[in-house]
C-alpha cells in the first residue's frame, strides 16, 4: 500500500531529483514532472516521469489529473505560480513549496536586496526565526517575488494547506550554480592564495539538497499551512569552507584575511561573504515535523567537490556551469587579486 499520490514539479533539477528519491523511498506513488520529462538514474522503476511545461495552458491540471494527495513545487517563483496551484486547490490535498531565506529583512529594512548599498548588509538575529519580518511582496527582486508567492499561498488557508520551506544556500550534486566553484576553480588552477574579506568569519547558512529533500518528505506526510526554515545543522565560516575544499582536492594554499570590507575590485568577496552572520533557526522544523538532518555541510562537501572536479575535467567551467558566467568578474577578479597581492609582496 502506498502513502498516496504525489506530483513533483521541477523533478529533474537539483532539489527535485533528491525529493523524488526521498518520497519514493517513503512509499509515495510519484509523478516526476519536468520540461524534458527525463529520469534520474537513482529513481526506482515505479516513478512516473512526465514532460511538463507549466506555462502551457492546462498543463499543470493535466498533471494533477483527477487529483493528487500532495503537490511538491520546487521551482515556484511568483504569484503566477501560486495562482496556478490555487486554481487546483480542490484537486490537491496539500502542497509543499520551496521558498527562500532571501525573504527576510532586518529591523532597519535591510535584506539581501540591499547588500550593494552603503551599510546595506542586513543584521539579523542569530538564529533567524520564521517570525522575522520579510521584505514587501512585489515583482522587482528574487526576495520580493518569493514573498509574493508565499502570501498568495498562505491566503488559501485550509483550501490548500501549504508548507513553505525557506531554504538557505543550497549545495550538493547537480547544482547549476554551486557557490563552491569560487574555491574549486582556484584550487584546480593552482592559485596559491585565498584572500577572504571580513576576516574569513562570514557565515551564510547552507542546506544540503538531501536535508531539503528530507524536509519535503516530512512535510508531505504532515500537511499544514506554515512557513519553516530549511538549513543544515552546521553553519561553517567561509574560511572553513575554503580549507574544506582544499582538503578534498589535496591542495595547500595560503589564506590572507582582510579585516573589514573587500579591497577595491572585489578582492576577497566570496558568495558567502557578509558583515554579519546569516543563520536560520531550525527549531520549528524539528518541533513540527520531527526533522533531523540527513547530513552536515562538512560531511557532504567531499562528494560535492568531487562531483564538480569530475564535471570540470578537461572542460571550460563556463560550459559546465553557464548560469555562473554572469558572476565571472565578481567571483574571479584574478587581475585585481594578483595586483593586490603583489603590492604586499605575496605574488
Amino acid at each position: 500500500m502506498t502513502r498516496g499520490i504525489v506530483c513533483v514539479v521541477g523533478a529533474t533539477g537539483q532539489i527535485g531529483r533528491a525529493a523524488v528519491t526521498a518520497l519514493a523511498a517513503d512509499g509515495w506513488e510519484v509523478a516526476a514532472a519536468s520540461r524534458g520529462g527525463g529520469r534520474d538514474e537513482n529513481w526506482p522503476d515505479g516513478v512516473r516521469a512526465v514532460a511538463l511545461d507549466r506555462d502551457e495552458e492546462g498543463a499543470l491540471a493535466a498533471l494533477v489529473g483527477d487529483g493528487c494527495d500532495v503537490l511538491v513545487d520546487v521551482v515556484a517563483f511568483d504569484t503566477g505560480h501560486a495562482r496556478q496551484l490555487g486554481a487546483l486547490a480542490g484537486r490537491i490535498g496539500s502542497a509543499v513549496v520551496v521558498s527562500s531565506g532571501a525573504v527576510y529583512r532586518d529591523e532597519r529594512g535591510r535584506s539581501f536586496d540591499t547588500q550593494d548599498e552603503p551599510d546595506g548588509f542586513p543584521r539579523y538575529p542569530v538564529p533567524i526565526p520564521e517570525s522575522q519580518a520579510t521584505v514587501e511582496p512585489g515583482g522587482a527582486t528574487y526576495g520580493t517575488r518569493k514573498v509574493a508567492l508565499e502570501r498568495e499561498l498562505l491566503a488559501l488557508g485550509e483550501r490548500l494547506p501549504t508548507t513553505l520551506l525557506r531554504a538557505g544556500a543550497i549545495h550538493g550534486r547537480h547544482c547549476r550554480s554551486p557557490r563552491e566553484l569560487y574555491f574549486v576553480r582556484r584550487a584546480l588552477e593552482g592559485r596559491p592564495v585565498r584572500v577572504l574579506a571580513y576576516g574569513g568569519r562570514s557565515r551564510f547558512h547552507p542546506v544540503h539538497v538531501s536535508n531539503l529533500a528530507e524536509l519535503i518528505r516530512l512535510a508531505a506526510a504532515r500537511p499544514g499551512a506554515r512557513v519553516l526554515n530549511a538549513g543544515d545543522p552546521d553553519v561553517p565560516t567561509v574560511a572553513e569552507i575554503s580549507a574544506g575544499v582544499d582538503a578534498v582536492l589535496g591542495v595547500k594554499s595560503e589564506t590572507v584575511l582582510v579585516e573589514g570590507a573587500p579591497p577595491p575590485g572585489g578582492v576577497g568577496l566570496t558568495p558567502w561573504s557578509g558583515v554579519h552572520p546569516v543563520v536560520y533557526d531550525m527549531a520549528a522544523a524539528e518541533r513540527e515535523l520531527g526533522y533531523r538532518p540527513v547530513t552536515t555541510y562538512a560531511d557532504a562537501l567531499p562528494a560535492t567537490v568531487e562531483w564538480m572536479a569530475g564535471a570540470l575535467a578537461g572542460r571550460d567551467w563556463r560550459e559546465v556551469f553557464p548560469n555562473l558566467v554572469k558572476y565571472e568578474e565578481a567571483w574571479f577578479p584574478y587581475a585585481a587579486e594578483d595586483a593586490w597581492l603583489a603590492e604586499r609582496g605575496r605574488a
